[in-house]
């Protein structure tokens, strides 16, 4: 009991230092309010209000049908330009995409002479012309196909099979979804090595360390009042963050359980601030810890499977970042809130970053220790 009281005590006047530090309360609030608005606008849906222009030398009824294909949000209403306006438009910057339709296309279609239609993309515009040209692609195709299937006799076969697709979880791939939650994922590691990293550097930057060191507190203690401290502080903002600002400003589905995703959350920041506890402890002052900060996150963030999924990178990778605990993060966070996962599903993740978090626990008691002596 004497050990608990002089846990909460010095975890209440970590608290108190922390609500001083204007710069530390402005920087969580940010990350968990308008940081996680700024992802999810950031984070385009689709293609969005695309210029395009169309060169219709055809004049069929086909051409008609693909000019009336496209039309907003996705696109701008296209604009009839003849081919020699083609380089001075894209030059200066007036259309991203340019749709050539060639003389007798929809004769040579119907013939299965299978004509060539040219398109421009304008690939300085990167983030719609990445995905403007699969766009432009699968809107010629269907119209095709639609032209073609009408214009056949009724009693030709016409297809074999048909392609029905069906998107679980979010039916509308609305990007957004995903960025406003992961961007959360990632705020709460980074802000709870930040957080406890920070605790630990102002005590010794402002002495107070050497006079908890004469008080009959022990190390252990000195270490899991910053750990809970801080945990309570993020775990608090997270929570607020996913039912004010992701469930309720951005209207974003939440499929699981909040309670069982906040659980997951506790024991992702006993592990994250027992991190932040081994930084300060090498970290003689707050720049350093800021340099230690990027090379420690930036790594965990980029390869937890947040942004690329973790298929997509090499075996070794995946089996050294099975280490971290941000790749279970990422996994029973998108399970939880993306999937509707109970626990019968997400006990493994939860394991493995429980004994992780033990070992950096307990190396960074066994370094703050050594740091003291």
């Amino acid at each position: 009991m004497y050990t608990l009281k002089n846990i909460f005590r010095l975890g209440v006047k970590e608290l108190q230092g922390l609500f001083r530090d204007y710069l530390l309360i402005g920087l969580i609030v940010y990350s968990f309010s308008l940081g996680v608005y700024v992802s999810y606008q950031a984070t385009p849906d689709s293609i969005t209000h695309a210029s395009i222009a169309i060169v219709d030398e055809d004049q069929s009824q086909l051409s008609k049908h693909i000019a009336d294909a496209f039309f907003p949000p996705m696109f701008l209403h296209p604009v009839l330009i003849t081919r020699p306006e083609i380089d001075r438009t894209m030059d200066e910057g007036i259309y991203t995409f340019v749709l050539v339709i060639p003389p007798n296309f929809q004769k040579d279609v119907l013939g299965s002479k299978a004509p060539e239609i040219q398109l421009n993309v304008d690939a300085t515009r990167m983030s719609q012309a990445f995905t403007g040209a699969g766009y432009i692609q699968q809107i010629i195709n269907k119209e095709i196909s639609s032209f073609v299937r009408n214009s056949e006799p009724s009693g030709s076969s016409g297809q074999a099979a048909r392609l029905v697709i069906r998107n679980r979880f979010n039916q509308n791939l609305t990007q957004g979804w995903f960025g406003s939650v992961m961007q959360l994922v990632n705020n709460i590691t980074m802000l709870a090595i930040i957080l406890t990293g920070a605790a630990l550097i102002r005590e010794r930057e402002c002495g107070t360390l050497e006079h908890l060191l004469v008080l009959p507190v022990t190390p252990f203690e000195i270490i899991a009042s910053k750990v809970w401290s801080m945990l309570a502080v993020v775990l608090a903002a997270s929570a607020l963050s996913l039912i004010l600002i992701i469930n309720g400003a951005l209207q974003v589905p939440l499929q699981g359980s909040i309670l069982l995703f906040l659980f997951g959350v506790a024991l992702h920041l006993f592990a994250v601030t027992s991190l932040g506890i081994f930084l300060a402890c090498i970290a003689q002052n707050m720049p350093q810890l800021g340099m230690l900060l990027i090379l420690v996150y930036m790594p965990l963030q980029m390869l937890s499977g947040s942004n690329t999924p973790q298929e997509s990178m090499p075996l070794w990778v995946q089996r050294i970042m099975l280490a971290a605990p941000t790749t279970h993060f990422v996994n029973f966070s998108q399970a939880i809130l993306f999937r509707g996962a109970g626990l019968d599903v997400v006990w493994k993740p939860f394991l493995a970053i429980f004994i992780i978090g033990s070992v950096l626990f307990l190396y960074s008691l066994s370094r703050f220790r050594r740091s003291v002596a």
